[in-house]
């Protein structure tokens, strides 16, 4: 049997681990929001509407920050039609996913719904269709306390504390031809850069996110960081990155190590930063706000579920409702323990996205919601990462990929919490055959035990989770896992995530 050994020393930290870190993202997409977390005939829906299954389902995964309303649904949103009386409210044609959107959740509603699942929002501007007196007029409606004709609208429409959003994203994905409003480079730099000024002269105290690639395999990756942030470095404080993997082809050992590319990709986005920074001989640090990840089939939203028609526009359609396997939620778990080793830059996280549409939750109309393979990693890992992520020596045996060349098998990552002495280590084992012994060297955290071994594997690694087999896949004790003269020994089965707590 193969082996691997890990040496864990809380002196070697990355850097603090920020609870945005496990953030989610809402967006006005298939049946997200209704038939998702809004739908008002369920019997378990609340008085505002909104299922109590699903409420639940959220504060169990500990999303911290959500990001709302898009995604690329944002380019073409007109924001007003999100507030004042429901009745009233305009349906439009959604043109990013070819659909109606009636508006009935809108801001009001969906903060309520923040205030249910405990999580802040993160709010999106439309770059795309409209601009930066658009954005500074939400801003007004959403953050100053009353005073103006914007605050007093907000107000006679329920809500007399402002909504007091923190963290704002300029627009999204604007680097992509997709996009409504797609712009180069420079001149998205130059309105993003507008739009910074104006917004911060309302709010100094707001944080915003300038749109990065929405992917590291665009032609312009690299060059749009450089000339976006030769704009606006002085006026935001992190640039986005988005990530999707899936398996191609039935490549599935390049689809295992899919983790390598998201590291590389944070990598490559902070020395372009850096560049800048040295460049204007800033003091100032840019951080990653890593705004959308996840596991999506792409190619086959574009063979399948892709809708078409001048008059086929459906309200809430059942799009993107990815079904994940064990191997997606192992190479999903190793996407968390990219975004810990990274945590000194990666100060914020999305994932995306959290019902129905490439989600850890499922629902049923009427009927129940269940937890995807995927809701396990996130759920686990934002419950035990606190603290500080640690900088490990991993020495671990190495596989060939066709994708990424030579890969270790065993991925890791640890943390530590300070303040109470808790400590945690997540390993994936990227092996489709073979079990590997893994020895965790923790003389360094001093006397601990074990408190808690998770496993999430299964003999199919294309096991799933449906509406028929709602807990076919959930992880299981590692009952290997133990301590022995300062050191801990577990084996991870092939192509597995583990979650160990120590404390």
């Amino acid at each position: 049997m193969p082996s691997a050994h890990v040496t864990v020393d809380p002196h070697f930290s990355i850097g603090a681990i920020r609870r945005r870190l496990f953030g989610g993202f809402v967006e006005h997409l298939g049946r997200h929001i209704y038939d998702g977390i809004y739908e008002p005939g369920h019997p378990s829906a609340d008085a505002d509407g909104f299922r109590t299954d699903v409420i639940e389902l959220v504060k169990e995964l500990g999303v911290s920050m959500i990001r709302y309303p898009g995604g690329n649904f944002v380019s073409g949103f007109r924001w007003e039609d999100s507030v004042g009386p429901v009745e009233d409210r305009a349906r439009r044609l959604d043109l990013a996913w070819h659909s109606t959107e009636t508006n009935e959740v809108g801001l009001h509603e969906f903060s309520s719904w923040l205030e249910k699942v405990g999580s802040d929002l993160m709010m999106a501007v439309n770059l795309g269709t409209r601009g930066t007196l658009e954005a500074i007029d939400l801003l007004e409606y959403s953050n100053i306390p009353s005073g103006t004709t914007l605050s007093q609208r907000r107000i006679d429409n329920g809500r007399e504390e402002p909504f007091d959003v923190k963290v704002w994203c300029l627009g999204n994905e604007m680097d992509g031809p997709w996009q409504l409003g797609h712009r180069n480079a420079e001149d998205y730099g130059k309105v993003a850069a507008r739009t910074a000024k104006g917004l911060r002269q309302l709010d100094p105290s707001i944080e915003l996110v300038v749109c990065g690639s929405s992917s590291a395999h665009m032609p312009t990756f690299g060059e749009w960081e450089r000339v976006v942030l030769n704009h606006t470095y002085d006026d935001v404080d992190m640039i986005s990155c988005h990530a999707y993997y899936e398996e191609r082809e039935g490549d599935l050992d390049s689809f295992l190590a899919s983790a390598v590319d998201m590291d590389k990709f944070i990598e490559t986005v902070v020395a372009t930063a850096d560049h800048v920074k040295a460049v204007k001989g800033s003091d100032k640090q840019i951080d990653i706000s890593f705004d959308e990840w996840n596991v999506w089939y792409i190619e086959r939203y574009h063979g399948v579920d892709k809708i078409e028609g001048i008059d086929n526009w459906p309200v809430a359609p059942r799009i993107l409702e990815d079904v994940y396997s064990v191997a997606d939620a192992v190479v999903f778990g190793n996407l968390m323990i990219s975004l810990l080793k990274h945590a000194d830059r990666v100060a914020s996280a999305s994932l995306a996205q959290l019902v129905n549409v490439i989600a850890p939750i499922m629902t049923e109309p009427g009927g129940p919601a269940w937890r995807q393979t995927t809701f396990y990693p996130f759920s686990l890992t934002s419950r035990l990462a606190r603290g500080d992520a640690l900088q490990l020596k991993l020495d671990a045996p190495t596989y060939r990929t066709k994708q990424y060349g030579e890969v270790p098998l065993v991925d890791a990552v640890a943390t530590h919490d300070p303040a109470d002495g808790a400590s945690a280590v997540f390993l994936v084992n990227r092996s489709t055959s073979e079990s590997i012994d893994v020895t965790v060297d923790i003389s360094a955290l001093g006397d601990v035990a074990l408190q808690e071994s998770h496993t999430l594997t299964d003999s199919d690694v294309y096991a799933k989770n449906t509406l028929d087999e709602p807990t076919r896949v959930a992880p299981q004790p590692n009952d290997t896992a133990r301590i022995s003269e300062n050191a801990l020994t577990v084996t991870l089965p092939p192509v597995s995530w583990t979650a160990l707590a120590l404390g």
